[in-house]
């Protein structure tokens, strides 16, 4: 798809240095969380960092997204399970760009993860913070980055389809609206809040309006956004 994307821009003229986007090209995550072999693994994402970092029509903002942690969460992982599957995922993919001769800064500013937010409000604020101080200590210790961007864990965060009922959907709108709260709070780039009716079908438009606006709320009348970290007082790391 990647390609595809870069071939289609090329035919139609675009600046590729001006291109932006995101690709959850992982797939390690395919081999343990759907089953799926059938292609190479982590080499396989070094050619694309490879080519969008070094050569000089690279296309100059494209994230590359570990989506592990969430086809975990999914699949029944806790909180620590996701975390540390994700974190050995991104570790392999930054083996394999080294082993390709990159360098970590080069392209580790573009890699980003993708988190499951679930109910228990407090340890999932806890997980996003203990995954982005792990990130930076693997990054600066272990791989010896030395650009402050090549440190920082971006993550986007979806609400627990797993966690929502059938049966009285409309205690969904809860469930979501906590589960948002603490991606939040955690540190979230980009948030997906799923529909309340999205164990019955897919969202119709009320169900999916509601999901927006559950953000919306959040990001303008709690007050959660004014402040870079709100719960560092109440969380103080010991990592």
């Amino acid at each position: 798809m990647l390609s595809l994307y870069v071939a289609v821009a090329k035919k139609q003229g675009a600046n590729l240095a001006r291109l932006s986007g995101t690709v959850q090209n992982d797939i390690l995550k395919e081999y343990i969380g759907s089953g799926d072999v059938h292609l190479s693994g982590a080499a396989g994402d070094a050619d694309c960092y490879g080519y969008f970092c070094v050569v000089p029509e690279g296309v100059a903002e494209v994230e590359y997204d570990f989506d592990f942690g969430v086809s975990h969460s999914r699949g029944g992982s806790t909180a620590v399970q996701e975390v540390a599957f994700t974190l050995a995922d991104a570790i392999a993919y930054v083996r394999a760009a080294l082993d390709a001769g990159l360098d970590i800064d080069d392209f580790a500013p573009q890699l980003s993860f993708f988190f499951n937010a679930h109910n228990d409000l407090l340890e999932e604020i806890a997980k996003y913070r203990a995954a982005r101080r792990l990130w930076a200590r693997i990054m600066r210790e272990r791989f010896r980055a030395r650009d402050a961007r090549s440190l920082l864990l971006r993550f986007h965060a979806q609400t627990a389809g797993s966690s929502l009922t059938a049966q009285q959907p409309e205690n969904n709108i809860a469930r979501v609206a906590i589960q948002a709260l603490a991606a939040v709070l955690g540190g979230c780039q980009s948030l997906h809040t799923n529909s309340m009716d999205e164990a019955l079908a897919l969202p119709t438009e009320d169900a999916a309006q509601i999901a927006l606006r559950t953000q919306q709320i959040i990001a303008n009348e709690t007050g959660v956004a004014n402040t870079v970290d709100p719960v560092a007082d109440l969380m103080p790391s010991t990592i």
